[in-house]
Parts: C-alpha cells; structure tokens; sequence
C-alpha cells in the first residue's frame, strides 16, 4: 500500500456522499495503491449506514466503528493504526478540506521531508471565537515545542509511516503530532492549504477544548523534554524548594538565637508564640510539589499502562477492510 487516507468522522451524514465522491475525483488519477480509512467516532445519526452504502460503490474504503464517541484523537489513533500505506495523510470529514490538496501533500514529500503539515493560509471561519484562539494557540506551541507552524490546528497533514508508528496518542495529542515527529528526528514542513468555509452541520468542537489543549501541551512539554529524565524537573523544583525551606529554617534558627542572648524579639523568632504564617507557608509548598509531581508521575503511567499491554484508548464495534 503506497497511502492511505485517516478520516475521523462523527455525526457527518449530511457529508459522507460527497466527501467520498470527492475523495474519488481527487485519488483516483494518482499512479498509487491507496486506501480510506474512515473512522465512525460514535455518530448517533445515520453516518455508518452511509458509509456501508459508499463501501458497495469504493472497494479501497476501509470503515472502522467505534462502539461510542471516543472523541477525535481516539479516531485519528485507530485510523494510523489500521492503515498500511507508507504514506498517510489526515483530513477532517466535513469537507472543509480540500481533497484536491492531497497530491499537493505529497509532491512537497520529498525523500528529506517526513511531514508536511497544511496550513489554512486564507481561512474560512469566524475571527473571535476562532482564527482569533487558534492564531494565539499556535504562537504558543510553537513557543514551547520548538517547531514552529501557522496552523497546528489544520488535520490535513501528510507523514510517513514509520516516523508515526511508534506515537501514541491521549488527550487531545493529535494536533502535536508533527512536534512528536521532530522529536524522533523527523523533518517538517508546512504549506498552504485550501480551506472552504462550513457546509454542513456545526463545528464539534468549542472554545472549551481549548483548556484541555493547554494542558496537553503541558504534558507534551514535559514529554519531548523531560520523559527520559523526569528527575531533571523534579530534582530541580525539590532543590528549590528545598533550599528555600533550609534558608528559612536556617533565617528562624538565627533570629532564635539574636533573641536568646539579646533579648530582642524580632518577628518570627519564636514559632512557639507565631507558628501559623510558617506552617501555612510549608503547607502551601509541599501541596505545589505534590500536586506537579502527581500530575507528571500519573502521565508517566497511564503510558506505561496502556503501552505494556499494548491497550487502546478506544473500542471497535465492527470493521470492514477496504478491498472486501
């Protein structure tokens, strides 16, 4: 298999026919074997009937069904792993990708690039409620990740193989992807895409996912950094915290002792008679640590949990193999 197509779908039925129609226009002139692999996240409307009907007209649809909405990175994670091609290539379901744009993909792959990344240049959505947190959002990954994109946020993205075969996906990891793939040594690029404005249905996603794209990139931080190493940030922020507690016990010590042999009361010397402001201050510190080193060491095993006994964060109903 030369490429394949990972579709993630969810509650698109008013879509599903033209999509593959387009999918078809667009794939068909291509000299490769190809497959599309479309993944029903769950939809509750009629989306899998329709994708059923489209597999007796494309045999190279390969259909997986999630038995319930697992959301959009549990269906990117099944589509990468069912498919085969060398090549993969991303795109959402509503058309608001541009099919035409996958040959353009995959001439800008060279055998020196690995991903090429799409980027929504003249983009077809509302300013404030969403090219406005997504222009601020990608400044920030790309800050902290090092990889810098216009357009984290675009699923149309085309990678080799064996540079996303390893990547395991939580939360809402998908759109890190190319920042993961740097990691492992692998270069990228990015170029515009087209991008059409909504015409069916509403957008799934809201403003509120944004907080939990926060706090994936936190942990990706933490991972393409920190994840061979844990005690380099944990050992530092102890240290920190330690030396700031033995300066303040060794500050007491010595206010204690002025007190003693002068007899001067200076404020804090005695904790006996003014405990509650130290207390609350080494109360306060050690919750800090103890909530930061939870959160990484809880990351740390989910991981190992799930990739040790090679689990999924998803669960197929039913699948159809393209070909069949």
């Amino acid at each position: 298999m030369n490429l394949s197509i990972v579709i993630p779908v969810y509650n698109e039925e008013e879509s599903v026919d033209l999509l593959c129609e387009k999918l078809h226009e667009a794939l068909s002139p291509l000299s490769l074997k190809y497959e599309v692999v479309l993944v029903d996240d769950g939809s509750k409307d009629k989306t899998w009937p329709k994708l059923l009907e489209n597999k007796q007209k494309y045999a190279y649809l390969h259909l997986i069904r999630f038995r319930r909405n697992f959301g959009q990175t549990a269906a990117m994670a099944a589509g990468l792993d069912a498919a085969e091609g060398e090549v993969i290539i991303t795109m959402d379901a509503d058309l608001q990708n541009d099919p035409k744009d996958i040959p353009k993909l995959l001439d800008a792959m060279t055998d020196e690039i690995d991903v090429v990344s799409g980027w929504r240049k003249d983009r077809k959505d509302t300013f404030i409620n969403r090219r406005l947190p997504s222009i601020l959002a990608n400044g920030l990954i790309s800050k902290i990740t090092g990889v810098h994109l216009h357009d984290y946020g675009c699923t149309l993205k085309a990678y080799r193989k064996d540079v996303i075969k390893d990547v395991r996906l939580y939360g809402e990891m998908h759109r890190f992807i190319p920042a993961l793939a740097h990691w492992v040594g692998g270069s990228v690029i990015e170029i515009p895409v087209t991008h059409h404005a909504r015409q069916f249905g509403t957008s799934k996603y809201g403003i509120g996912r944004t907080f939990r794209v926060v706090l994936d990139l936190i942990t990706v931080k933490f991972l393409l950094r920190y994840s061979t190493g844990p005690m380099q940030i944990l050992g530092k922020i102890g240290l920190q915290i330690g030396f700031l507690g033995g300066a303040l016990i060794g500050l007491i010590f010595v206010l204690n002792l002025i007190a003693t042999f002068t007899g001067l009361d200076f404020w804090g010397a005695d904790l006996v008679k003014r405990p509650v402001w130290p207390i609350m201050g080494f109360m306060f510190m050690a919750f800090g640590i103890q909530f930061i080193g939870l959160g990484l060491l809880s990351e740390m095993t989910i991981r190992t949990y799930h990739e040790s006994q090679d689990k999924r964060i998803y669960a197929v109903r039913e699948q159809v193999p393209s070909g069949e």
